[in-house]
């Protein structure tokens, strides 16, 4: 069951899903979902200095990739092909018997701006901000400006708690992130 609006606003205000800072109902709540907002920070692979990736090697993903932090009311150009990782402003923490989803705009990807490739669920016990893998699949440059609203998270009930939820499971990698964080492939037991 996805949540409606009055759901989600109950939910909030009854400290089940906390969101920091605060958002502002009138321009991030809709119907079934709450909008996100862009953060300042990007990592992008610097792929002129690397001819490929070996996501087995521990250092291989966060040494061919670059940290950068856009200034406020600058844009980060996202260029045709170009892939990133950036990050929400705001930080979410999920209940145990509640999945997040995150879910592109339709007005951005209207622009050929996709928010996320195949990561789009958030685990019950969720906590930190959202790392979104953008893609620009247009044929020309798009503005994105931080501060603006970027993805929309919808929240589903499961049907009982999870036993173990994201922040108590061995070996999770990404909770507590605040920074778009890259891939920790290298991380898992074969």
């Amino acid at each position: 069951m996805v949540l409606s609006d009055r759901d989600i606003v109950a939910y909030l205000e009854a400290g089940k899903i906390k969101i920091t800072p605060e958002i502002d109902q009138t321009k991030q709540l809709s119907s079934c979902s709450v909008d996100f907002r862009l953060g300042n920070t990007f990592m992008v692979f610097e792929h002129s200095r690397y001819s490929f990736i070996d996501p087995r090697s521990p250092n291989a993903v966060a040494e061919s990739m670059r940290k950068i932090v856009v200034t406020e009311g600058e844009p980060f150009m996202m260029h045709p092909g170009d892939f990133v990782l950036a990050s929400t402003v705001e930080k979410l923490e999920l209940p145990d018997d509640l999945v997040g989803r995150l879910e592109g705009r339709s007005s951005l990807a209207r622009l050929g701006i996709i928010v996320h490739s195949t990561a789009a669920l958030f685990e019950p016990g969720w906590v930190g901000t959202a790392t979104m893998e953008l893609g620009n699949l247009g044929r020309i440059a798009v503005a994105l400006y931080p501060g603006m609203r970027i993805c929309a998270f919808t929240f589903e009930q499961l049907s009982s708690p999870a036993a173990t939820p994201y922040r108590m499971k061995p070996g999770n990698k990404y909770a507590g992130q605040i920074l778009p964080e890259p891939s920790k492939l290298s991380a898992e037991a074969e």
